[in-house]
């Protein structure tokens, strides 16, 4: 983090002198104030809704069946997202991080040295991150118009009465619930997609059937597909807003790499942190805390024994930082003092949703059957253990806008409307604990420069302050032991999980676990199976192939031998 703060503080005083005077000259620099604000505020909200955005389906919940989730508006692609796992972090790159990070600052730096004026190096880059960051800055566009989008078309919304509504696409109608009967009310005066007040608004047939058809394209999936003959036949299904947010996002990149506009090039600084919070997973907070430590010495060094970090900061243009001015001087936070803490807190999140499904599991008594041959004779014994029942996953993404319409002012942060409502508000310790030391720690960076008046490494402070917050809410909850078997690599995922439990019910023992002496067998067993699911996947492939090359060949003979040379279609969803 660097500022230009000259002329604020009396180079001679002492360091305890400097630190109380600090308020003072806040208080007489309230532009600076504002300035040191603006940044706390938007590296929080950052960390925030990335976090938010990072969630997916823990290892203590199983995943809906389809009829189950296509009840809840879910469907098959909406579950291979809940279910999908991200490449996480290694032991290993907690020193190959700071390496590789130097190496690429120290080259920028004597290249900007080589070249005198970095102009040509700034176009170079401009032109680089202008397409780098075009999915990046779509995405979180679109995210934005779809946190937008559940405010205008939420799907339950509760009136003064108390009563929840629910709007229906498919009768295009609104229901409530009878307190006696517990069967749908249909209310025949609500009949747009509208809630709370403006659900009484009555509109012609012609343009009452257009807002709901609005309503059916914004929240449907449509369907973009990408043919070219030889190489490619792709279809993905995506949201209006995904479509229209990656259109934006290339008319920002046209104009941030035709403009030297600041703004732009934060709007691209906001969105490599939101998808890099969301994409990189630390695995394990004992992986998380080494990698977080390994860049904390880094920065020290780069920032405080070397001119690199400084030079490359400020000679460069590119959207690598975020940049803030005010009414007479200016400050910047790079964006590894967003991503990198960041991608650790949201690990806290998902430990949070983690522990809240955890809670929730049950263990159902079974008799297992156990063979005896030590004796000579095959002797067969039963004994009762406890199966792991799972909770089923919810899925507690894009329900601002619901928990608005849905929630009484007094119960915002406990919603229960709705399944996914109640998913939504679940209980978040570990990743409130880490913003606070995130708060803490940039407060203390933004007094450390103030009062040092020189450019601070911003990890210095983050990566205590963080690390220790959480790791001390572990300790203080007994949760230590859960903390450290967390990993995100899979390996929790298992189901028919066998446990053997204490008097009080407490689970000791996982009895499903390989032990020792079996782990070569088990990993030969793993090896086999794994070959095996390849050749059945491998079957089922080419199956699908021949399946997919009969239609083609029947599509081509219906279309007298024509097939696509080069094929970008998007369809939108039909009509209800």
């Amino acid at each position: 983090m660097a500022a230009d703060n000259s002329s604020i503080l009396i180079p001679d005083e002492t360091f305890l002198e400097k630190l109380a005077t600090a308020p003072t000259v806040l208080y007489q620099n309230k532009d600076l104030l504002v300035l040191e604000c603006r940044i706390v505020f938007t590296a929080l909200a950052c960390i925030y809704i990335g976090s938010h955005g990072a969630i997916r389906r823990p290892p203590s919940a199983k995943l809906a069946k389809s009829s189950k989730a296509a009840k809840n508006g879910e469907t098959k692609d909406d579950e291979d997202r809940d279910d999908e796992y991200v490449q996480g972090l290694l032991l290993s790159d907690a020193i190959m991080f700071p390496i590789l990070a130097g190496t690429i600052l120290i080259g920028l730096y004597y290249l900007i040295k080589w070249l005198e004026d970095p102009d040509i190096l700034n176009k170079i880059l401009k032109a680089y991150f202008s397409l780098m960051s075009l999915a990046s800055t779509g995405q979180l566009l679109a995210a934005g118009l779809h946190f937008l989008t559940g405010f205008v078309f939420p799907t339950v919304w509760i009136g003064g009465n108390g009563k929840v509504y629910h709007i229906d696409p498919e009768r295009r109608g609104q229901w409530h619930s009878d307190d006696s009967t517990d069967s749908r009310v249909w209310d025949d005066k609500k009949v747009s997609p509208f809630p709370g007040l403006f659900s009484g608004l009555t509109f012609r047939d012609t343009t009452n059937k257009l807002i709901w058809d609005i309503r059916h394209l914004f929240l449907e999936q449509w369907t973009v597909r990408l043919a070219i003959h030889g190489i490619i036949d792709e279809k993905i299904k995506v949201k209006f807003n995904d479509i229209f947010g990656f259109v934006l996002a290339l008319g920002a990149n046209v104009l941030y790499y035709t403009t030297e506009s600041i703004f732009l090039s934060n709007v691209m600084g906001y969105a490599f942190s939101y998808t890099g919070i969301m994409l990189l997973s630390p695995t394990t907070f004992v992986t998380g805390s080494s990698v977080l430590f390994g860049l904390f010495f880094y920065d020290i060094f780069m920032v405080f024994y070397t001119p690199y970090m400084v030079t490359v900061a400020t000679k460069l243009d590119a959207p690598i930082k975020l940049v803030f001015q005010g009414p007479t001087r200016a400050s910047m936070l790079g964006l590894g003092d967003i991503v990198i803490p960041g991608m650790f807190i949201a690990l806290c999140l998902r430990f949070d949703n983690y522990m809240y499904y955890y809670r929730k599991q049950k263990l159902q008594e079974v008799e297992l059957e156990k063979h005896d041959e030590s004796s000579g004779q095959l002797v067969t014994s039963k004994e009762m253990q406890r199966l792991v029942i799972k909770p089923v996953y919810v899925n507690p993404q894009g329900q601002w806008g619901d928990r608005f319409w849905g929630t009484k002012l007094h119960r915002i942060f406990s919603p229960d409307a709705t399944p996914a409502l109640r998913a939504s508000a679940f209980p978040k310790p570990y990743f409130h604990a880490a913003m606070a030391g995130y708060l803490l720690a940039m407060v203390a960076t933004l007094a450390m420069m103030l009062t040092f008046n020189h450019a601070q490494p911003a990890l210095l402070y983050l990566v205590p302050g963080v690390v220790s917050a959480v790791w001390l809410t572990g300790a203080v909850r007994g949760e230590i032991r859960d903390m450290w078997k967390y990993t995100e690599d899979g390996s929790l995922d298992k189901t028919d999980v066998i446990v053997e439990v204490d008097g009080e019910g407490n689970v000791i023992k996982d009895i499903t676990a390989p032990k020792d002496g079996d782990d070569k067998d088990d990993k030969q067993k793993e090896g086999s199976e794994a070959k095996s699911v390849d050749e059945s996947a491998k079957s089922g492939k080419e199956k699908s192939n021949d399946a997919a090359v009969s239609s083609a060949k029947k599509a081509s003979d219906d279309k007298a031998g024509q097939y696509p040379v080069f094929l970008l279609s998007i369809e939108a969803p039909a009509p209800n």
